[in-house]
């Protein structure tokens, strides 16, 4: 193998794409996923937030921010496309984000107007 041929061998695997492979970069990643954890935990704990919906929302949107997050610093994804296998990943984590938080919030929705309510129960006993 000559140097030349070695030397872009090696800007492949060692470039921009690969920047956050670090024990840095890997800790900035976790203290991230870390607070895009605490964060919602804190909201829904105290009752920040004045509605459910809203506090759904911001929740869901912390949610996004961490799946970017795990994305960038622990699968590496970039904008540097290894034979469009990066951008076919992307497109299925996000139809596969999209079909679980869908179909949580479609069963969790159908639960809560399905479950006997309480007063009914007790006329039961």
């Amino acid at each position: 193998m000559n140097t030349d041929t070695h030397a872009a061998h090696a800007d492949h695997h060692h470039g921009d794409g690969h920047a956050h492979s670090t024990f840095s970069g890997y800790m900035l990643g976790f203290v991230l996923s870390v607070v895009l954890t605490a964060i919602p935990f804190w909201l829904v704990m105290s009752g920040a937030l004045p509605s459910k919906q809203i506090t759904a929302l911001v929740i869901m949107a912390f949610a996004v921010v961490q799946i970017v997050v795990h994305m960038i610093y622990f699968l590496h994804m970039n904008t540097t496309s290894e034979n469009g296998w990066s951008m076919m990943a992307l497109i299925f984590t996000i139809v596969m984000v999209v079909i679980a938080l869908s179909g949580s919030l479609w069963v969790m929705s159908h639960l809560n107007s399905n479950m006997m309510p309480v007063h009914q129960m007790r006329g039961m006993n």
